[in-house]
């Protein structure tokens, strides 16, 4: 088990994992990594929810038309990376194109960093990255539910206020209680 992550500017240091639920509830928006041989996606996600402290476990949401529901239905591990509002536009870039046809890590700048227990990687521009393994799918019409286990979680402590977004449809946005609208093709 490593005691820290270290690359560049990152700087990493291990986040008690019964301390995840607070960092995810009301529900932010989190960018959803996933792996799949040498494949790599991202995609921006709200549709979540804690189910349990510790170990935590997360339900979350990915729709069967997104790339990353096969992707996670095939290798049943993540990372919930949790960006705040300084990476609002390259997340609404992500969730208005496909990674069937697009690098987004490379068209949005964003950069990928190793986990250290999942092989999907960590979104180093967020401060907050929880890795997670699937524990349990339950299909509901149209969508698929799946609930994670939170199995290792990294924070960056020099990040006193995390300045999270909510989704709240149609481009808009709610940031530290202010509404930001961003324009976007997606509800």
């Amino acid at each position: 088990m490593k005691a820290a992550i270290r690359t560049g500017r990152l700087a990493k240091k291990p986040l008690p994992l019964g301390e995840v639920y607070r960092l995810l509830e009301p529900g932010p928006v989190v960018l959803l990594t996933t792996a799949r041989g040498p494949r790599v996606n991202v995609m921006p996600m709200s549709w979540l929810t804690m189910m349990e402290f510790e170990p935590p476990l997360i339900g979350a949401v990915v729709s069967n038309r997104n790339y990353s529901f096969g992707m996670l239905q095939a290798s049943r591990e993540c990372v919930l990376n949790i960006p705040t509002v300084s990476l609002l536009k390259q997340a609404v870039a992500c969730g208005n194109c496909s990674g069937r046809t697009v690098d987004k890590f490379a068209a949005y700048g964003l950069t990928p960093v190793p986990a250290s227990r999942v092989a999907a990687p960590l979104v180093a521009e967020c401060p907050v990255n929880l890795e997670c393994r699937v524990v349990d799918t339950r299909f509901v019409p149209k969508y698929n539910l799946f609930v994670l286990e939170v199995v290792r979680a990294w924070t960056d402590g020099r990040k006193r206020r995390l300045e999270t977004f909510h989704h709240m449809g149609m481009g808009r946005f709610l940031v530290g209680g202010r509404t930001v609208t961003v324009p976007s093709r997606m509800p």
